[in-house]
């Protein structure tokens, strides 16, 4: 038996079916979960709950955190410590390895070109201390033998199907495709690495049963030499058949934004990722398995294509 904590979000959605590579038992883990497939398992819990999670894990031998919260300071910090001790707590208590699928919110703003596994952490934003404090408790678990873990990185992400979580979706796909401009967080002239769903889902289940990977941080694999905002919205505007109209979003603007859309007061401290080149590197997993990132122009094909057709 393999879990997914958290499997309603886009990560959970694709690794249920990424899971069937390796194993016949997949249970589903969420407050409202949806069966995906006569061979998955739905189990409802409230992960902020120890006994709800310990239950939850309970026979799985590999679980996967891929918890999606509202995009809010106030639910992180009260939820995540709590889900993530949980979970834990209770890969803990049934010996189950867990995978902890994770952003780079944590990571120094002083440079984010590149931004390898030994990044510096220094987390810049609130959002981004509660994941530092949440990735060190479960390193600080493992160091101490409770349990066997490991961290699956991700950059920003995009992919078929995935909307509403994604800020290449919101901001410059949906825009493009009802003939409006674009927007751009911060400044388009800067490098912006994207990782691409599918692949992020099948390097995690991959990671997941590779006994060998647990104890360690782990990029998932991403495309080199990202484009710049300004090709961004070039290249899927030229997928759409449109015209390639954006406008730059900077803090100030986000700011105004934030008044009437509570989601822009929450991305006002993450500019700062958009107005530097922001370059993920996936080189250490790369080098050591065969799964090879999806180039930007096949997956804005594919995206454009699923999405938008």
């Amino acid at each position: 038996m393999q879990t997914i904590l958290g499997s309603g979000g886009a990560i959970g959605k694709a690794l249920a079916n990424d899971l069937r590579a390796y194993t016949s038992d997949i249970r589903l883990v969420s407050r409202n979960p949806e069966k995906a497939g006569s061979e998955t398992e739905i189990f409802a819990a409230d992960l902020t709950d120890a006994d709800q999670t310990r239950n939850a894990v309970a026979g799985s031998e590999v679980a996967y955190l891929t918890v999606g919260l509202p995009y809010s300071h106030k639910t992180w910090a009260a939820a995540w410590p709590r889900i993530m001790e949980n979970a834990i707590e209770a890969c803990s208590h049934h010996g189950t390895r867990l995978v902890f699928f994770d952003n780079v919110y944590m990571y120094s703003k002083a440079r984010l070109d590149p931004m390898t596994e030994n990044h510096p952490v220094d987390p810049p934003s609130k959002k981004g201390q509660v994941r530092a404090r949440i990735a060190q408790m479960l390193m600080d678990a493992t160091k101490e033998g409770r349990l066997e873990a490991l961290i699956a990185r991700s950059a920003d992400f995009y992919g078929p199907a995935v909307k509403n979580v994604s800020i290449l979706a919101e901001t410059v796909i949906k825009p493009l495709s009802q003939g409006k401009k674009a927007n751009w967080l911060g400044r388009a002239d800067k490098k912006h690495s994207f990782t691409y769903v599918p692949d992020a889902s099948r390097a995690t289940a991959l990671l997941g049963n590779s006994p060998g990977a647990y104890g360690e941080v782990w990029h998932l694999p991403t495309a080199p030499d990202p484009y710049t905002g300004k090709e961004w919205v070039e290249y899927i505007a030229k997928a759409l058949g449109t015209e390639p109209a954006y406008r730059e979003v900077g803090k100030y603007m986000l700011q105004i934004l934030g008044l009437f859309m509570p989601v822009m007061r929450e991305t006002v401290e993450m500019i700062y990722q958009y107005d530097r080149d922001y370059v993920f590197d996936s080189s250490k997993f790369e080098s050591r398995f065969s799964l090879t990132p999806t180039p930007y122009a096949e997956g804005i094909r594919q995206v454009v294509a699923s999405d938008f057709s």
